[in-house]
């Protein structure tokens, strides 16, 4: 059977299963509109641990250990993972991997990780190279704001245009058996470049490359919005989900009815966020949290979902370069066999 369809997309037709999901958020995660669908909540942004990067690690690590007992599995029983994260050399995802002892594969598409990694992983399972396979991601305010803005003892102001990152972690794990909704078509994203240098604004850096994906898979699929319960993107926030939505209508696309965005339903209106969430672990807590519960309950049966990425550096930033965004589209259904 063909397993490609037009110039970036594949379809899956050996029904890869999404059979166990994990979330693991912060405080202030947990004081949002989406609390009661995360699994376990942090105390505080140390979790006992003498640095954030060591408390991103430990939530990295147990939340890929929730999905697998959540699975009904061991770690042995567990063919790979696949998991990346923020931080330089991409170190929480090492270390998690270090301590699980599971062969890994370290990816990088910053805050795309989520569905790279469940695209990877559901391409390994549909081919027969695996049985089941951990996909997962993290981010941690903290931890970000030390790498790439400024020290938090500065206070410094935020713009409108700003957004907070998510302090959180989710992991799946993605099987050839079992029950659970199945990863059906995956659109790879290209990287789109608008020539936008402002670190403040990254939704209007990611847009463009979330409405040319998106554009890609109809193109590629022959379906459109209306084939869909629900269009998702990673974290976008206010004005990138507004600057999306008008670019596909520029296309020829309304997506308005039935387009959310994690970064803009993670936090509430009152919690200080600027634009909304932002982060790796922004579309991992809410797709693995919010999204797949509503299709556990029935509530939402094909969804369309995209991790946001914008890949720049601080050794990118400090040169003056442009912010280079991309959006990798997992196409999941409830269906049987």
């Amino acid at each position: 059977m063909e397993k490609r369809l037009g110039g970036q997309t594949v379809v899956l037709h050996n029904n890869p299963k999404i059979i166990s999901r994990a979330s693991i958020v912060g405080r202030k995660e947990s004081q949002g509109p989406l609390a009661e669908y995360f699994d376990e909540v942090m105390p505080d942004n140390l979790w006992g641990e003498d640095s954030w990067e060591k408390t991103e690690c430990r939530m990295l690590k147990e939340v890929c250990e929730k999905a697998i007992i959540n699975a009904n599995k061991q770690v042995t029983d567990i063919n790979y993972m696949f998991a990346g994260d923020l931080l330089n050399q991409i170190m929480t995802a090492n270390f998690a991997a270090r301590q699980l002892g599971i062969p890994f594969f370290g990816l990088f598409g910053a805050c795309s990780t989520m569905t790279e990694a469940l695209s990877l992983g559901s391409i390994m399972v549909d081919g027969g190279y695996a049985n089941n396979v951990l996909c997962a991601t993290s981010s941690h305010f903290c931890t970000a704001e030390r790498q790439f803005r400024y020290p938090l003892e500065q206070g410094t102001q935020r713009a409108p245009t700003g957004q907070w990152t998510v302090t959180g972690a989710g992991a799946v794990i993605v099987s050839n058996k079992g029950d659970g909704p199945s990863v059906t078509h995956i659109t790879t994203g290209k990287v789109i470049d608008y020539g936008i240098k402002d670190v403040n604004n990254m939704g209007a850096a990611m847009a463009p490359a979330a409405a040319e994906t998106i554009k890609t898979h109809f193109q590629d699929t022959g379906r459109g919005p209306q084939d869909y319960d629900l269009i998702v993107t990673g974290d976008l926030g206010k004005f990138g989900r507004e600057l999306t939505i008008d670019l596909l209508a520029k296309e020829g696309y309304d997506i308005s009815s039935r387009y959310i965005d994690c970064g803009c339903e993670i936090y509430s209106e009152d919690q200080n966020v600027q634009s909304g969430g932002s982060g790796c672990g922004c579309s991992a807590v809410v797709f693995t949290g919010f999204i797949l519960k509503k299709m556990e309950d029935g509530e939402i049966n094909r969804v369309l979902i995209g991790s946001t990425g914008a890949l720049l550096s601080t050794t990118s930033t400090q040169q003056g370069e442009s912010i280079p965004g991309i959006v990798h589209l997992v196409a999941i259904e409830k269906k049987e066999g």
